[in-house]
């Protein structure tokens, strides 16, 4: 992992013109490479600074979101296993747009298991890519400036923008109310 990541570093700290589009496809390649997706955008804020690395994460995020939609319909071992990993942190709820969006910016959980939750509230390659592009804005925005800032962070600083995710992911859920079959439909003795 640190191989590829230091030879991405070194294209484009030459400055060519590729650089930009060498780190974009870099992005898409991050998921066969395991490179989490925090790290690849932190190194686009530290190589381009925050305005411009957050435009080549965007696209891209989205571009590997596209490919995985793609591969997701071709391999669809790989959808159950995602749905499994799925099932077992989150239950069988669908989680909302607003939810996922925020669960992106929490580094420890899995990038493509969001976009499968995504793929179930989205029907549709449209709507699924539009949603795609609109929940990496803030996840690209975030790290491309925090890995610009990084230097400046003290970790408890850390610690509690951690624990500000958590609550806001808390906070945003969907309240349901489950009524089971026997108690909304009581016999009368």
């Amino acid at each position: 992992m640190n191989q590829e990541l230091v030879m991405l570093v070194s294209i484009i700290q030459s400055g060519t013109v590729f650089a930009p589009v060498t780190f974009i496809l870099f992005h898409v390649a991050r998921q066969v490479l395991f490179i989490p997706v925090a790290v690849v955008c932190m190194t686009g804020g530290l190589l381009f600074g925050p305005l411009a690395g957050t435009i080549y994460s965007i696209i891209g995020l989205t571009l590997s979101s596209l490919v995985f939609y793609g591969i997701s319909r071709k391999v669809p071992k790989l959808t159950e296993r995602l749905f499994k990993m799925k099932n077992k942190l989150f239950g069988h709820r669908k989680l909302n747009v607003k939810q996922i969006t925020v669960l992106r910016l929490i580094p420890f959980v899995h990038y493509h298991m969001l976009s499968l939750c995504l793929m179930e509230v989205k029907k549709g390659w449209r709507a699924y890519a539009s949603a795609s592009f609109t929940t990496n804005i803030p996840l690209a925005f975030f790290y491309t400036v925090f890995g610009h800032y990084i230097r400046a962070f003290s970790p408890t600083l850390i610690v509690l923008i951690l624990c500000s995710f958590t609550l806001l992911v808390y906070l945003m859920r969907e309240k349901q109310t489950v009524i089971k079959w026997h108690e909304f439909f009581q016999v009368e003795n």
